[in-house]
């Protein structure tokens, strides 16, 4: 789009004609009032057509003569014509007008598209619960679920464009990556173990972290998809001789998942609303309580009127059910700690 700085300088037709004005910039509004004037040769049939006064609209073709120090119009009691700088002018400004107008346009379309949000999974609560509250915020919006299974296998769909938000463990990222998006802490969320029927666990209605000593716990260790999960799993483990268990096979769906884990018998590292299975008990995880600081994570630059929407969910929903509290036996990593303290 042609800068309006970067109009030519137009040659004064006369000695008489308006010193230069300072202003290296030209108001549209200004340009729109000269181009009518210019194709109506007429001021009041322009004034009408733009719906201000005849007086209003003298003003503006004055003001835009002052600022480009030319004159465009000769004005008689019988007639108006264009000088020729106002000949010269017309051009530049249909251009400019033009391509104001398809910016316009292409933006008004990008904010009337859906807005994409990855739930991570079907099974997760608080992001669908933020999203539900958003729908209901901005029920003109169209507002999309999209499951990538984690924050990590969101990203490069985040960057690219494909996906506008998702959910997860934002210091979880590598650097290079945060460095394009931007978080809004939403929960932080207390963390559990699925266990099988049978692990002597679970008779116990919360498990100590420290109990799970000698087990080798499941927390998508080989998912790439879910390397932020398995990062918090080992700094949560660390120094309590529990192990992250071996990579299992890639299970896509509910169905898969829980055939998997109850074939291998693995207990699950989860959070405390991750979704009933069959064969299994949740055990919420105590002394301490872990916690995943669960972000809405977005590309840098975002800019929809149903993203709004699920910001003000996020913080309404957080507000209401205590979402931002850490208890005071709560734990979590170092680096969360940090990153979350340089966002306030």
């Amino acid at each position: 789009m042609p800068s309006t700085s970067s109009l030519p300088s137009l040659s004064p037709t006369s000695p008489a004609s308006p010193a230069p004005s300072a202003s290296a910039h030209v108001d549209p509004r200004l340009l729109r009032a000269f181009l009518v004037v210019a194709e109506e040769l007429h001021f009041t049939r322009a004034a009408a057509l733009l719906y201000v006064a005849q007086q209003a609209l003298s003003r503006d073709v004055r003001r835009l003569e002052r600022e480009l120090g030319v004159e465009l119009f000769v004005r008689t009691t019988r007639q108006v014509s264009l000088t020729a700088d106002g000949e010269r002018l017309v051009p530049f400004a249909r251009r400019v007008l033009g391509a104001q107008e398809e910016l316009v346009a292409a933006f008004r379309e990008e904010l009337a598209r859906p807005l994409l949000v990855d739930l991570n999974s079907p099974g997760l609560l608080t992001g669908r619960r933020v999203l539900h509250r958003a729908r209901e915020l901005a029920p003109e919006q169209e507002l999309m679920a999209r499951y990538e299974s984690g924050l990590a296998g969101a990203v490069g769909e985040l960057t690219a464009g494909r996906l506008d938000v998702s959910f997860g463990r934002f210091a979880g990222l590598e650097a290079g990556v945060r460095a394009g998006l931007d978080h809004q802490l939403v929960r932080y969320e207390p963390m559990a173990v699925l266990l099988p029927e049978g692990h002597p666990l679970a008779a116990l209605a919360e498990v100590p972290v420290d109990a799970l000593a000698g087990e080798a716990v499941y927390a998508g260790a080989g998912n790439p998809r879910t390397s932020e999960w398995t990062d918090l799993a080992r700094q949560l483990f660390d120094g309590r001789d529990i192990d992250v268990a071996a990579p299992a096979p890639m299970a896509v769906g509910e169905e898969e998942f829980e055939r998997v884990m109850a074939r291998t018998g693995t207990p699950v590292l989860v959070v405390v609303d991750f979704p009933a299975m069959p064969g299994a008990v949740l055990r919420p995880l105590v002394e301490p309580v872990p916690l995943s600081a669960v972000s809405l994570v977005w590309r840098k630059g975002l800019v929809h009127p149903g993203f709004d929407a699920l910001r003000r969910a996020a913080v309404e929903i957080g507000r209401a059910d205590g979402w931002l509290r850490r208890p005071v036996n709560g734990w979590i990593p170092a680096i969360d700690v940090d990153m979350l303290k340089r966002r306030k």
